[in-house]
């Protein structure tokens, strides 16, 4: 298995540090609103990563923090005449609604930046101590000069890295060189501060994840993951100040994720083309957002529009559609054992599973693992269409189940029907069964308008008529 490394600009075999055991840290959302849809895709993304890994064996401690101090976290809370903890609060629970919807699992431990606080003073003055940082009237400052491999990660020289950081890199005449960047400030009235060797104050953002990572996975992690636009400053200053502090390598592999842009554009709000996951949610479902992001390649630019959202709710309904032909075919069908001829093709269906596996093992290519599953619901539509044996079509079926829940998709949920409903709706069926019978095809036409009505879609097949809700 190769994954691209952001670090040394390659695809490289995935070797973890501990054999059989991943160590993976994502950074996860400031929560001062909901998340939005370029928010969505590290998600979705390092939560595929993660289900692959552990489909390969590997067993994998999973942390994505939450950041709960922040300038528009304090903003909106003096706004609405609250509190930075009420605010953050209430977005980590829309936060876990959201990332629920789009079917991501729940990380080994979500961290919070204000229960880390005695770490982060902690490595603070572990990197003044040993000259990495030094103080100025309350601000202590990473000293970026003492760091001789400084850039190594976005591979820029310092005067593109001050270009590069854009307004988090500030004007500042107490720090020693334009590059610094604050490891702690004072407080501010009005501000929520901790007791600190420099005095009241909060950490700088960079810092927290650090001390986050090493709490939860150690001085040394596998995967250290996120979006492009973290590479500078955020990443840069998380290798600087923990390597520096810690005196080892801080994470093996670097992830980064693509851009969403919207109808072609750079997502802002100022353009009017800032969407949240819970805006897109009201218009198709959570999973057709999973499934949209799953159908590029991670580290590619992804391209979001209403016509593209429907295409991928077409494609997804084409996948769930075959799984329930074929689970309501194997429910029906007679009782039979595999053909002669059908044992012969066992392998042409694991070929399938190594196809998907190629593709994931190349840098997670989700893009074209969906297209095997494309292939092998194709592959499913024939079979049942030709008739094959029960042990066959479970065969199939369970490949089917096997190769979406690596992706987390298509996954088929019980209709909410009640003992109630179904007795009317399979009532109805016998009756529009007894007018065909009777070639009375309006008595007919009129049941199936009626089912349509309550919201039930049926299905003529050769095992019997086929019902379900949508």
């Amino acid at each position: 298995m190769k994954l691209y490394n952001t670090l040394t600009r390659q695809k490289e075999e995935f070797i973890p540090r501990e054999e059989g055991k991943v160590k993976m840290y994502v950074c996860g959302p400031t929560v001062y609103d909901y998340i939005h849809i370029g928010n969505a895709r590290p998600y979705v993304v390092f939560d595929t990563v993660r289900r692959y890994l552990e489909y390969k064996g590997y067993e994998v401690t999973y942390v994505q923090n939450f950041t709960d101090v922040d300038d528009k976290i304090i903003n909106r809370a003096n706004k609405e005449n609250s509190t930075m903890q009420e605010i953050s609060n209430r977005f980590i629970e829309e936060a876990f609604h959201d990332a629920d919807g789009l079917n991501v699992k729940r990380a080994t431990v979500h961290p919070r930046v204000t229960q880390e606080m005695d770490g982060i003073i902690e490595m603070v003055k572990t990197l003044i101590d040993k000259g990495f940082a030094y103080e100025d009237n309350g601000t202590v400052y990473f000293d970026t000069k003492q760091f001789p491999e400084y850039g190594k990660l976005s591979k820029k020289n310092l005067d593109e890295l001050i270009a590069g950081a854009s307004e988090r890199v500030t004007v500042d005449d107490a720090k020693k060189n334009s590059t610094d960047f604050v490891l702690w400030k004072p407080k501010k009235e009005g501000e929520p501060s901790w007791t600190s060797p420099w005095g009241e104050g909060r950490p700088g953002w960079h810092i927290e994840c650090s001390v986050m990572a090493k709490h939860h996975l150690g001085e040394t992690i596998d995967i250290h993951a996120g979006g492009e636009d973290l590479i500078f400053p955020h990443h840069e200053n998380e290798i600087a100040q923990s390597e520096a502090a810690n005196g080892c390598q801080f994470a093996k592999y670097w992830m980064h994720n693509g851009f969403i842009t919207v109808d072609n554009e750079k997502m802002s709000k100022s353009l009017g083309n800032f969407f949240t996951v819970r805006d897109i949610a009201a218009q198709f479902p959570y999973e057709v957002i999973r499934f949209f992001i799953l159908n590029g390649h991670y580290r590619s630019p992804i391209n979001f529009s209403r016509e593209l959202m429907q295409a991928c709710q077409n494609g997804l309904e084409r996948i769930k559609n075959a799984r329930k032909e074929l689970a309501f075919y194997i429910k029906n069908c007679a009782d039979t054992k595999l053909t002669e001829k059908e044992q012969e093709q066992i392998a042409d269906l694991e070929k399938y599973k190594e196809q998907f596996e190629a593709a994931m093992d190349d840098d997670f290519n989700t893009a074209d693992a969906v297209s095997v599953i494309y292939e092998l619901v194709r592959f499913s539509n024939i079979a049942v269409k030709g008739g094959v044996s029960k042990e066959y079509a479970q065969k199939i079926q369970d490949m089917l189940d096997h190769l979406c829940g690596v992706l987390g998709v298509a996954e088929l949920k019980e209709d909410a029907v009640s003992d109630e409903d179904t007795a009317k709706i399979e009532e109805l069926i016998a009756k529009r069964a007894e007018a065909k019978k009777a070639k009375d095809f309006a008595t007919a036409d009129a049941i199936r308008d009626e089912l349509t009505a309550m919201g039930i879609t049926i299905k003529d097949t050769r095992q019997g008529v086929q019902w379900f809700r949508g």
